[in-house]
Parts: structure tokens; sequence; C-alpha cells
């Protein structure tokens, strides 16, 4: 059995697809019961729990051989990251008494990172969980190519507006589908004690690159444009963020460098996935 956490996510449900597909027992971990019953009608079993509720998430981990954690996004975290302690203190007591055979747990790049930034909470989750007495994989995963998706409306008009700087400079990134066909492929492997797996794409891509796949794909004109520094503070406000400290320094991170594979690129696992197909699958969800 194979107990999937966010399964209704973008990774997780791929995850869930693939492994439903090959034959082998999904126990979809949901704390909405009418998503649950889509998984049901797939084959999977279903188990609800929040992700805050240590002893629903252990009666979801028990008779588990293998579980996969994935700790909601918080974006606009309060100082401290709070949110995502609580989860993550949950998910340890959970798992300590449930016991899986083995654990992966999707991370980040930079999950490493002293600098304070908005990917503190993986290295937090990174420390609680890898103390457990259990054979634990962190799958380190670079910026998700999905994130364009925000970006098609605009692409239609013309442009993206972009954070990553300078335009120019490839940043590691991923498409969802590389993540969760890796993840199927670490839940079904045997190891001891704790490890870390790093995941980018086939290539490091900038926002220029980004662009000029949407110019291919809508067959215009796209341009990437880069967003002020000096105006984040004000946009990310009006966007309703109380804390966007952790955001910004975030970006800061990948824009200086400093947010990195552990083991650079020549240490990181490549996907199969180009951004020409990953933004194609972005523009086919959401139409014109």
């Amino acid at each position: 059995m194979y107990a999937i956490t966010g399964i209704t996510g973008q990774v997780g449900s791929e995850l869930g697809k693939q492994l439903l597909a090959a034959g082998l027992p999904v126990r979809a971990v949901v704390r909405d019961a009418a998503k649950g019953q889509t998984w049901a009608a797939h084959g999977a079993e279903v188990a609800l729990a929040d992700i805050n509720d240590a002893d629903a998430l252990a009666h979801a981990f028990t008779g588990a051989e293998a579980v996969f954690v994935l700790l909601p996004p918080t974006f606009d975290p309060s100082e401290g990251f709070p949110e995502a302690r609580r989860s993550i203190a949950a998910l340890r007591q959970a798992l300590a008494t449930a016991r899986p055979s083995r654990v992966v747990v999707l991370s980040t790049i930079g999950a490493q990172a002293t600098q304070p930034n908005l990917l503190n909470q993986l290295g937090i989750m990174e420390q609680e969980l890898g103390s457990l007495d259990l054979p634990v994989t962190f799958l380190r995963a670079a910026w998700f190519i999905e994130n364009s998706l925000w970006d098609v409306a605009s692409a239609r008009a013309g442009s993206i507006a972009s954070f990553l700087q300078p335009l120019e400079r490839p940043v590691p990134m991923v498409a969802c589908a590389d993540i969760s066909t890796l993840a199927a492929e670490l839940l079904q492997q045997t190891w001891q004690g704790k490890r870390v797996v790093e995941l980018e794409g086939p290539r490091r891509i900038s926002p220029a690159d980004i662009a000029a796949s949407f110019s291919r794909l809508l067959d215009r004109e796209v341009s990437a444009r880069a967003v002020p520094r000096d105006t984040w503070a004000e946009l990310f406000a009006a966007q309703g963020m109380t804390n966007p400290t952790p955001r910004m320094q975030m970006l800061d991170g990948f824009n200086e460098g400093w947010i990195e594979f552990e083991k650079g690129e020549s240490g990181s696992r490549k996907g199969a996935v180009t951004l020409y197909h990953a933004i194609a699958g972005l523009l086919a969800r959401v139409q014109a």
C-alpha cells in the first residue's frame, strides 16, 4: 500500500495515477471526502486526514509500505513559520506512530540554504523528518515549470512578467510529471537511513526561454519583462500578502544564485519533459 498526501495537487495527482496505472495499491490521503470520491472511483483506498491532525494522519499511514509526504505550500507565512511547523510536527508524530517501511518527502532546491527565505520551511521539514528512525528520502525538486500557468493569459496578450532576473539567466526548473515519475520510482526502492535526491529538467531555463516557448506555441511574439525589485513589496501587499519578505528573499536567492542544489547541476538527476511540452500542456489546460 502506498499512502499519498497532497494527492489532489499537481505532483500528488500524477503520482497517484502512475501508481494505479502500474497496478499498485494506493491510499489517497485527503481532507475533503468529496475529492476522495474521485480517487475511490479510480480504485484507490481513501483516508480522511487534515495535515495538522497527527492522529488522523497516523491512521491514514498505518499499514502502508511507503508514504509520500508533501507539505502544503504557505506563500504568506507568519514570522517563524508557525503554520509549517504545526504541519511538520503532526507529520512527524504520525510517521513515528505508523512506522511505514519507507518515506519519500517532496522537498525543494535550496532546502539546505542558511539564508532567510521562504524555502526555509522545507529545510525545517528535512531536519524534523530526517530525525525519524525510518528510511527517508528527500526529493529536492527545482522550480516548477507549471508556475508559468499564471503567465498564460498575459502570454496570449503578448508578454509575461518575471521576478526571475536577469531575463537571460537560466534557472533550475522541472515539470511536475518528472517529479511524480521519480517519486514513484523512489517509493518502490529500498534503502536505509536518510538520503537526498535532487531533480531538475533536461536543461536549465530562463524567463526568456519561457517567453520563446509561448511565442512558438501561440504563433505570436511574446516578450518577457522584468518586474523591478523595488516594486515587489508594494505589489505583493496589493495582492493581499501580509509578510512578503520571505517570498522576496527566495526570489533574491534564485536571482543571486545561492538557491542551488547542494551537489550543483552536475549532481542532480535530470527529468525528460522539455519546456516546450510543459508549456504546451499548460496552454491545453487553460483554453483561450
